[in-house]
């Protein structure tokens, strides 16, 4: 055999080695995704399911209620809009402080005690005799949200693999968004034939069969490990404001709520009026354009992963803000795909942002969701607010011109600090 021919063997035998090596690689991930996905009990995704289901069923129940609360209240459209800012207040207020309480004494042992407690002041907002109690009772609501959604995810987090993690993740992002719609579907629906003080007691009645169901469903812990020493809080937020680039993708959350609460909490008052006069339950049925957000927004890491995070979000704030001026032409049909437009564009720049913080806070990851989690509903506290001055001055004509420039300081914030070299894909970094 001459050297060439030599050679050739040699390359062809090392070829060979390499793809008898390549397909033992392949065969023991394949059996590695196969052992993770079959160690999923259905149980523990159904129990996943329900808690991220009434995580936020009550939210945002009252926006479809408003201009019903104003008749019974006689109230100030600014007064009603409380009862959706002050549970986003206290959601803002308690995440951080929920995440250690969870840190110490487990995520099941707080996630079904929370469930089971918000049916308390659910019923007490049923039997409200002003809007300041309501308001007060929605904050209350607000206070225990946390110890739902966000001990859930972080026990979806632990309890699953890197492989089961994005399955489990796709149930409970999913059910998020149904429960969100379903909160103001019911509420709406059952206010406009038995008022909306029936709507709260049903609510409660669906909170508490949920709470069993988590009960029955819901895996106990098995890689939770408790924690007892002090985290250097502030130092961490200190180093984490000092980043520019985390302080914008910050700004954006805020925003993100804020267009978000603020569209669709003042659109009802728009649509309630002449020339369209929608009731209750007319309302109610606005809110299934998030149902078009969830059936889309598992798409978004393949948009994040060829433009980028910082193109994909500048890109949406766009369509988004394009969204919102079309709901300024008076036809029922045209404000519903704006509205749509603006929800589906809304929750694809909530996944470019959270990719932007584990793509920023590689060393902070947990501090700076919590951060991100306070600002964020802070934003959405302040959309169910501030807008109601816009309406004074204006309408919503107003409220529009608000909401875009809520976008502007977002895009701009967004093309001037990120920076989304080698973007991380969407499905490990997708808000919940």
């Amino acid at each position: 055999m001459n050297t060439s021919q030599t050679k050739a063997q040699s390359v062809l035998n090392r070829y060979r080695l390499t793809s008898a090596e390549n397909y033992n690689r392949q065969d023991a991930v394949q059996a590695n995704v196969s052992a993770s996905l079959s160690a999923i009990p259905l149980t523990g995704i159904l129990g996943v399911g329900v808690a991220g289901f009434c995580s936020f069923l009550n939210l945002y129940a009252t926006q479809p209620l408003l201009p019903m609360l104003i008749d019974s209240f006689h109230a100030s459209k600014a007064e009603v809009s409380l009862t959706v800012s002050a549970a986003s207040l206290a959601v803002a207020c308690s995440a951080p402080f929920i995440g250690v309480l969870s840190d110490r004494i487990g995520r099941k042992n707080l996630i079904i005690p929370a469930t089971f407690l918000l049916v308390i002041p659910t019923l007490l907002a049923a039997a409200a005799s002003s809007v300041l109690e309501l308001v007060t009772y929605r904050f209350l609501q607000g206070l225990i949200l946390p110890a739902i959604f966000a001990v859930t995810l972080a026990y979806v987090c632990e309890e699953w693999s890197e492989h089961g993690l994005g399955r489990a993740l796709s149930v409970y992002v999913s059910s998020n968004v149904i429960g969100g719609f379903s909160g103001r579907l019911i509420s709406g629906m059952v206010a406009a034939s038995y008022g909306w003080r029936t709507a709260f007691i049903v609510l409660a009645v669906t909170e508490v069969i949920g709470a069993l169901l988590i009960w029955l469903l819901l895996p106990a812990s098995k890689n939770f490990k408790a924690s007892a020493g002090k985290v250097a809080m502030f130092k961490t937020i200190k180093i984490l404001l000092a980043d520019r680039r985390l302080v914008a993708s910050f700004t954006v959350g805020f925003n993100i709520l804020f267009s978000l609460v603020a569209t669709f909490t003042y659109i009802t008052f728009h649509l309630s009026a002449r020339p369209f006069l929608l009731d209750a339950r007319a309302l109610s049925l606005l809110f299934a354009v998030y149902l078009v957000g969830a059936v889309t927004t598992p798409y978004a890491g393949k948009f994040i992963d060829s433009l980028g995070f910082r193109e994909t979000l500048v890109l949406a704030m766009a369509i988004s803000a394009s969204g919102v001026l079309l709901t300024l032409i008076p036809n029922l049909y045209v404000i519903l795909f704006g509205l749509t437009t603006t929800c589906s564009s809304l929750f694809l720049c909530q996944s470019a942002t959270q990719t932007s913080l584990r793509k920023f806070a590689a060393q902070h990851t947990s501090a700076a969701a919590g951060l991100y989690v306070c600002l964020y509903y802070l934003g959405g506290c302040l959309g169910g607010f501030l807008p109601s001055l816009a309406w004074d001055a204006g309408g919503w004509t107003a409220c529009v011109a608000l909401i875009i420039c809520c976008h502007l300081i977002a895009m701009t914030c967004a093309f001037k600090f990120w920076r989304s070299a080698a973007p991380l894909a969407c499905g490990q970094t997708r808000s919940v």
